[in-house]
């Protein structure tokens, strides 16, 4: 390897550290930002701004990885939102939060170049793990997702078998 490849590897590896590094320490003060809340509500999440010179964001938002901690109904909703923002909230901005979330789930699921490949059949956490192994096999073997698929659906395929006969 050439002394300028090393540098380069070298700087890659370091990069890929710092961010490890950074995304630790983010939720390390995430941890300590929510140590007080308890119950239904938002938390505080620490992010990054996009575009060239990323700055650190701080802002609240429904924990989705605490069931707990969401909103159960409409009404639930309301009330969470109005002691947040000490406002009334209209039946017009609960709309437009529900538009925003059904567009952006829209074109998550239109533009993952995966979903057209994945049973809507199958059990959810193998449509999940369908589209990891897919994704990182395609990567890690510089392949197209066709070919990916082509590869490891039929395994796929015989794994929900197998769970729904097990569970008929």
């Amino acid at each position: 390897m050439t002394a300028k490849a090393e540098t380069q590897v070298n700087e890659k590896e370091a990069a890929k550290e710092a961010l490890k590094a950074r995304e630790k320490d983010m939720a390390e003060r995430e941890k300590k930002l929510n140590e007080g809340r308890t119950g239904k509500g938002t938390r505080v999440f620490l992010g990054m701004t996009r575009g060239r010179n990323p700055q650190e964001i701080q802002y609240e938002a429904f924990d989705e990885s605490q069931p707990d901690t969401l909103p159960s109904d409409l009404n639930d909703f309301m009330q969470l939102y109005k002691a947040q923002h000490k406002v009334d909230v209209t039946e017009a901005q609960v709309v437009s939060f529900l538009i925003d979330g059904y567009n952006s789930a829209n074109y998550t699921a239109a533009s993952d170049p995966i979903a057209e490949f994945v049973d809507a059949s199958w059990p959810e956490e193998l449509q999940k793990q369908f589209r990891t192994v897919v994704r990182n096999y395609s990567s890690g073997a510089s392949i197209s997702i066709d070919d990916a698929v082509a590869l490891l659906k039929p395994g796929f395929v015989a794994a929900a078998q197998k769970l729904a006969s097990q569970s008929a």
